[in-house]
């Protein structure tokens, strides 16, 4: 299967931050490889005209969160088919920050990925543990039952991203081992054809070894993904496709 590489610039980027889409065009030389994909997650102000004005170049973009419902009362918020509306091909759903921010439980998630599917859509499923819950002997186990609460029973495509809580923009890394284990493990709990990401400091310095991992399909990335300089390499170190 296609390496996926996805970025979630979180809540950075103004307009401007297009200067960084054609940078990262310009270092395809033009368009993004054919054997792998490649996402965009800017904040949904942007969603609209980048995928409008990047339309062409073999990169998608995607949205960072959505709400369960397709309308109504819920000032704020943006649901799947806008994000549709706007050409997004994505949405991101149960990031750890989302969970631990604004308290979404696993059946919010599963909601919010049915609701991504209903629109046409494909959710990044995320799922991961704390620390506490790691030095606890307990990753798999709270990993097992996010997978279990927050995917939806569908034949559909979707995408699962394991993020290690501990290790989302702190710059510390499992091991090997430990990503193979948890990855693995969702494989396990999953179809053949899904892809799982891993999540949490990846950078150019570690995305060849990462990449290279049995079940890691692609990478979820956060700081590293604001500059084509960093996010590029990280593209190019997954495993091409067909």
């Amino acid at each position: 299967m296609k390496s996926l590489i996805a970025g979630n610039w979180k809540m950075n980027g103004l307009a401007a931050a297009k200067s960084e889409i054609e940078s990262l065009i310009a270092k395809f030389d033009g368009s993004a490889p054919d054997d792998r994909d490649v996402l965009i997650c800017p904040p949904a102000t942007l969603v609209a005209s980048f995928a409008a004005e990047y339309s062409d170049e073999a990169i998608q973009f995607g949205g960072q969160d959505c709400h369960a419902n397709t309308s109504g009362a819920h000032t704020g918020d943006l649901s799947a088919e806008m994000f549709a509306d706007a050409g997004a091909a994505f949405v991101i759903v149960g990031h750890s920050e989302r969970r631990a921010d604004h308290g979404e439980t696993d059946a919010d998630v599963k909601a919010k990925a049915a609701a991504v599917l209903a629109a046409g859509l494909t959710p990044i499923i995320c799922v991961g543990e704390t620390e506490g819950e790691r030095k606890a002997g307990k990753a798999l186990e709270i990993v097992g039952n996010q997978l279990a609460g927050s995917i939806p029973d569908t034949s559909d495509t979707y995408v699962v991203a394991y993020e290690p809580v501990w290790a989302i923009g702190t710059g510390l890394t499992p091991t090997i081992e430990d990503i193979a284990e948890v990855h693995d493990f969702i494989r396990s709990k999953t179809r053949d054809d899904i892809r799982l990401l891993y999540g949490g400091s990846v950078k150019p310095a570690n995305a060849q070894e990462i990449l290279a991992v049995t079940n890691v399909n692609g990478a979820l990335v956060g700081g590293a993904s604001l500059k084509a300089d960093d996010f590029h390499p990280i593209v190019m170190a997954a495993p091409s496709g067909s």
